[in-house]
């Protein structure tokens, strides 16, 4: 069993800067693809950052030059810089992780509770 714990929201004001975190435990499971989703009020959940086993990274448009997402593969943690945030950015970010079940041999993806990002203009 798989399990993630986020930290790092908050409230903040338009231009300021949080940083989200989230750890991986358990055993027997390998981690690939690592991402950052992002559910504003009565929207849908939505990928604004994604970083590949490797450290290849994608992120969504709106986001680009503004979050930075990382990695530590030893500690099983990914991360979210979110630097000059706008009012928009406000909602519940959550972390998703794609592993390798060493037990299984299947690949399955797992998430993250989610931590609320309020960001006031």
């Amino acid at each position: 069993q798989v399990q993630l714990v986020e930290s790092g929201g908050g409230l903040v004001q338009e231009g300021g800067s949080l940083r989200l975190s989230c750890a991986a435990s358990g055993t027997f499971f390998r981690i690939t693809d690592m991402s950052w989703y992002h559910q504003g009020p009565e929207e849908e959940r939505d990928e604004v950052a994604k970083i590949r086993l490797g450290g290849d990274t994608n992120y969504k448009d709106s986001v680009e030059g503004r979050f930075t997402i990382s990695r530590d593969d030893a500690k099983g943690m990914v991360f979210l810089q979110m630097d000059s945030l706008k009012p928009e950015d406000t909602g519940t970010y959550y972390c998703k992780i794609h592993i390798w079940n060493m037990q299984t041999s299947q690949y399955e993806d797992y998430w993250g509770q989610g931590t609320q990002v309020s960001v006031s203009s």
